[in-house]
């Protein structure tokens, strides 16, 4: 079962539903991912299994990106030992920053984006026109409810400038965070039906022209940090009264110097989570 935020056939607008694989159920009573996420696990777990809403046959929807509201998209950085090894390579002046943060005791955690600017499956992402090299970061996402529990697993591409991040660290907001920098989907996993996520294979291909340029494979086992962990971290001093998804950083960073370009599919994989598909674009007028 995943959770799915679509486009009604029937009334034309947003809505929250269930998916089998062949039927959607709508949620009745739910408008929102946020409002679901302002539940209990128990609960949240209780409401979808009781899903008794209109239903739709799954290859009806339009599914939209499974973040809104007061939702926020957070990331964290430096948490798989190949993240360090490319954080490391790229950066001119403080590569020891990198080497430090990735044994710390406290992770790193970066805000990545509210909600209304997140790209769902389908959807195009960008990369800067004063960036020169740019790379897509599949992560799995944790879906965390107003409580910090962890409720839900998604793709997230936590798409970045290396050129902008390795001339000095203090750059990472400009390499992170701007319009076409995130994108997260298709749906939800719940956690519930999940029964190991540091056993899930992540997997990255990008084409050009028809042809696969870049494809890569890893695993959440190679994860350095616990989830509950990261989690914790991003509730200790802050709330979100919608939940937020929690990016867990990436396992798979191509060589310098790969950039994408105008035009590449990025597909990201998730064992038993999902699959994200986008289109780059390249420059702010493209992805207005």
């Amino acid at each position: 079962m995943h959770i799915v935020r679509f486009v009604s056939p029937l009334a034309g607008a947003d809505a929250v539903g269930v998916d089998d694989g062949e039927q959607v159920v709508e949620l009745s009573g739910v408008t929102t991912v946020g409002e679901l996420l302002r539940l209990p696990s128990g609960e949240l777990r209780e409401r979808c299994a009781g899903a008794d809403g209109t239903r739709h046959p799954s290859g009806s929807v339009r599914r939209l990106a499974p973040v809104d509201g007061l939702m926020e998209v957070w990331a964290a950085g430096v948490t798989y030992r190949r993240s360090r090894e490319a954080r490391v390579l790229e950066s001119e002046r403080a590569a020891d920053v990198y080497e430090l943060v990735y044994d710390a005791e406290r992770p790193e955690l970066f805000f990545k984006s509210v909600a209304w600017k997140v790209t769902g499956d389908g959807g195009r992402i960008a990369v800067r026109a004063d960036s020169e090299i740019d790379v897509p970061e599949p992560e799995l996402g944790l879906v965390l409810n107003a409580a910090g529990e962890i409720v839900g697993y998604t793709v997230v591409d936590d798409v970045s400038s290396r050129t902008i991040e390795g001339v000095n660290p203090l750059y990472l907001p400009q390499a992170k965070i701007y319009l076409g920098a995130c994108a997260v989907g298709p749906a939800i996993r719940p956690a519930w039906e999940v029964a190991d996520p540091y056993a899930l294979d992540i997997t990255l291909t990008i084409a050009r022209a028809g042809e696969t340029v870049w494809d890569g494979k890893s695993s959440t086992s190679e994860l350095h940090r616990r989830l509950d962990e990261l989690a914790g971290y991003l509730f200790r001093a802050d709330t979100f009264p919608d939940g937020a998804v929690l990016a867990t950083g990436t396992s798979l960073v191509p060589d310098l110097p790969f950039t994408l370009q105008d035009g590449d599919t990025v597909t990201i994989g998730i064992a038993e989570v999902g699959t994200l598909t986008t289109t780059v674009v390249r420059g702010l007028n493209a992805m207005r």
